[in-house]
């Protein structure tokens, strides 16, 4: 293994710590500015770092493509289901404990793969299937804990705002992932890694603008803390989300997709750390059991493609 192409391990694992710390300082700032200003900064304070990468590869020679109208297109369907996806996420911090509700998050692979059976006919290979089963009880542990060691009836379980909310984002984040390959892909021009860049800084000026003009509308003392007295802390998680994009797609450009994201899964590891250490938040057995077996699912699905 080349140098350069063992380079994608520490660039993934990275990406994943800081996904990890900034999703953990948007729970933090939800106390702070509300959910709506924790999700707002996202964007406003990553958008002109975007800018800045993408310029930045330009300086370097890199010709930049040019965007058609189905580039933006498909960008709005990237990035309009990433903000409800993260909505959901923020949200659903506040009902389970940091781990559980980014676990349900990672179902993402797994509903992606449902949605490709349901709706285009996609056929899945026996380790797929496999993969699929396997999720399936890992939802079924997570959703069925109770914090007290306990258990809730299945049929309850499904109606938990927490399960609710976190498996409504990770089904966001599976149509989210349609949009932002798509855009990519419809650029006429340039390598991975300049269309990947050239996507994140169109999504995330889209999106600054959308949550931007709903906060003007709906929540603009959200919208005054993350622009004025939580600034800093607001900036932090921009800057991560947008560090953390590029080093997804750096090491997308040197190994394949799936090793990349299989490898990505250590962010379930972090984010356990994350929930104990910072959190004070104690998973029962069941909680850890479950995420387990998603992060399993997942890991099968990826690699059985």
């Amino acid at each position: 293994m080349s140098p350069m192409i063992a380079l994608w391990i520490p660039l993934t694992v990275t990406a994943a710590a800081l996904q990890t710390l900034r999703t953990a300082q948007q729970k933090r700032l939800t106390g702070v500015i509300g959910q709506n200003g924790a999700h707002f900064a996202r964007y406003f304070y990553g958008a002109p770092l975007a800018a800045l990468l993408l310029a930045g590869l330009a300086g370097q020679g890199a010709p930049l493509p040019a965007p058609g109208a189905d580039f933006f297109l498909y960008a709005l369907l990237g990035g309009i289901p990433q903000i409800v996806a993260t909505g959901c996420l923020i949200h659903a911090y506040t009902l389970r404990n940091f781990a559980v509700a980014t676990t349900f998050s990672k179902t993402e692979t797994i509903q992606a793969a449902v949605l490709s059976l349901a709706v285009l006919g996609e056929g899945l290979s026996p380790g797929g299937w496999a993969a699929i089963a396997i999720g399936f009880r890992g939802l079924v542990l997570l959703t069925t804990a109770r914090r007290s060691g306990g258990t809730i009836p299945l049929t309850e379980a499904w109606r938990e705002p927490a399960t609710v909310y976190g498996l409504a984002s990770g089904f966001f984040f599976a149509l989210s992932g349609i949009g932002i390959r798509s855009a990519a892909l419809s650029l006429p021009s340039g390598d991975s890694l300049i269309r990947a860049v050239t996507t994140l800084c169109a999504i995330t000026a889209m999106q600054t603008v959308l949550m931007g003009l709903y906060l003007l509308a709906a929540d603009r003392k959200a919208l005054k803390g993350a622009l004025g007295f939580a600034r800093k802390p607001a900036a932090s998680v921009g800057i991560m989300s947008v560090v953390g994009s590029f080093g997804w797609f750096l090491a997308m450009t040197l190994e394949p997709v799936a090793h990349v994201r299989a490898l990505a899964q250590v962010e379930i590891v972090f984010s356990i750390a994350m929930s104990i250490l910072v959190f004070r938040e104690r998973p029962v057995r069941r909680e850890y059991a479950g995420a387990a077996l998603i992060v399993a699912s997942v890991l099968l699905l990826l690699l059985a493609r």
